[in-house]
């Protein structure tokens, strides 16, 4: 083979060792949200710098407890700021896992892509009248093309320069 980037062979055991880690990720993440995008626009966000701000809050907050509102939840809002402290080395990991996975999955589609075209290129040219014509046919249909006209019809408005 030309390519071999990837060369995993998952046994049974192993993909229900994964099945079953992935479904306790998921009872014990059941509680995350799922915004719409039009939700996520709405929020207002917190970067770094207001990050800090809240931390900074949450220190004023806890010295002056009698000047906030009736209506202001302080445990609440400790409660957020050790979720996010909780939630963010774990999505972190989530994260690089997953994107190792895309990358995975992206370098076997490429082997599997960059063989299947160097087969079909040698099958091309060796497999005449061995008796492959048709699956040669059949596997050219990806490459297959129909004629092609435009969507609208294009107009110059201005002669083109030679």
């Amino acid at each position: 083979m030309a390519q071999n980037l990837v060369d995993l062979d998952f046994t049974a055991d192993t993909l229900a060792a994964i099945d079953a880690a992935l479904a306790a990720l998921e009872t014990g993440l059941a509680g995350l949200l799922a915004l719409t995008p039009d939700q996520r626009q709405m929020l207002t966000k917190m970067g770094d710098k207001s990050e800090a701000f809240c931390r900074k809050a949450d220190a004023v907050f806890g010295e002056n407890l009698g000047i906030l509102p009736a209506n202001f939840d302080l445990p609440a809002y400790r409660r957020d700021l050790a979720t996010l402290d909780a939630l963010r080395p774990r999505l972190a990991r989530l994260s690089k896992l997953s994107q190792r996975g895309d990358d995975t999955q992206m370098a076997v589609g490429s082997d599997l892509m960059t063989n299947a075209l160097e087969g079909y290129a040698v099958l091309k040219v060796t497999g005449k009248g061995q008796g492959v014509d048709d699956l040669r046919k059949m596997l050219a249909t990806r490459f297959a093309r129909g004629a092609r006209t435009p969507s609208t019809p294009v107009t110059p408005t201005q002669p083109v320069p030679a």
